[in-house]
């Protein structure tokens, strides 16, 4: 039996006409808008992560516990520092020194405060616990007489709030994506309905459905692939500018120059994939939108 001819894939030759029925300007132009918006997307759930395990890291000293300046005598501090290590939520119980006090209390009281200063200790929790209030009660009945004071509750939503900012950022992504194939296939169909004789022509003449499919998913996928890298390239500017903003969140100094923005903080993995996602994306959709038009026909 004679197999069926074959739509060949030459460079110069383009039977279908889909040089002109799938636009290069308009495609990748509405892609590389939803690159960037999905480069800031992984970029915001990379940066939200980051906060979470900051804040989890800074649950770790997050309690204080004041004590007045007589109970240094009579081993008094010796034994609340020993029933504070035994909470089993708490890590380490550390005496804060003098020098430390003083230089916290430098720029309300000057130098040389006039005032006795209460002891203060400083825990360092295992983990963030589910309810400081409760720590707090028990810190506060393990050492009678102690002021506690606890930022575990600020901590906790803090990184509820950076958790539920990470979990948007994806289904944004998502979002995206779904977005992008959805334009890709609107404009794959526009380009069938512009060859839709060429296409049933080359189809009465043997052209397989495979042929066909693969023409209109070439030419999808090396569109959305360039628009992607486009959005891509211009989103690495933007993310770095973002990254010079949350810069005192992480602690840092923000750099007032493009020269000097936080390019390292910009998730250069992820965009490098954006491409070639996008390209798949493209590729994939194509194939799916051709075929199940070419089903369609007698």
């Amino acid at each position: 039996m004679a197999r069926p001819p074959r739509v060949r894939r030459s460079r110069g030759r383009d039977p279908l006409g889909l040089r002109r029925a799938l636009s290069d300007r308009l495609l990748p132009a509405l892609v590389a808008a939803m690159a960037l918006l999905a480069a800031m997307a992984l970029a915001g759930a990379q940066g939200a992560a980051e906060l979470t395990s900051r804040w989890e890291a800074g649950a770790a000293a997050a309690v204080t516990v004041q004590l007045p300046p007589g109970v240094a005598s009579g081993g008094r501090l010796e034994r609340a520092l020993a029933a504070l290590e035994a909470l089993p939520e708490v890590a380490e119980a550390q005496l804060m020194s003098e020098a430390q006090m003083q230089a916290l209390l430098r720029p309300w009281l000057g130098e040389a405060p006039a005032v006795a200063l209460p002891l203060v200790i400083e825990l360092r929790l295992a983990e963030l616990p589910a309810s400081p209030e409760a720590l707090a009660g028990r810190i506060a009945a393990a050492v009678p007489g102690g002021v506690v004071e606890s930022h575990g509750v600020w901590v906790a939503r803090l990184v509820a709030l950076a958790r539920s900012l990470q979990a948007v950022a994806l289904a944004a992504l998502v979002l995206v994506a779904g977005i992008a194939a959805a334009v890709v296939a609107v404009a794959v169909r526009a380009g069938i309905a512009a060859r839709r004789a060429a296409i049933a022509l080359l189809h009465d003449m043997g052209a397989t459905d495979a042929d066909i499919a693969g023409r209109f998913a070439g030419r999808a996928g090396l569109l959305v692939g360039t628009g992607a890298l486009l959005g891509t390239l211009l989103a690495a500017p933007v993310l770095a500018g973002f990254a010079d903003l949350a810069a005192p969140l992480l602690g840092q100094v923000p750099a007032g120059s493009l020269a000097g923005l936080p390019w390292e903080s910009v998730p250069w993995g992820a965009l490098a994939l954006l491409p070639l996602l996008g390209a798949a994306l493209g590729w994939l959709t194509a194939q799916a939108t051709v075929r199940r038009w070419l089903r369609r026909l007698p």
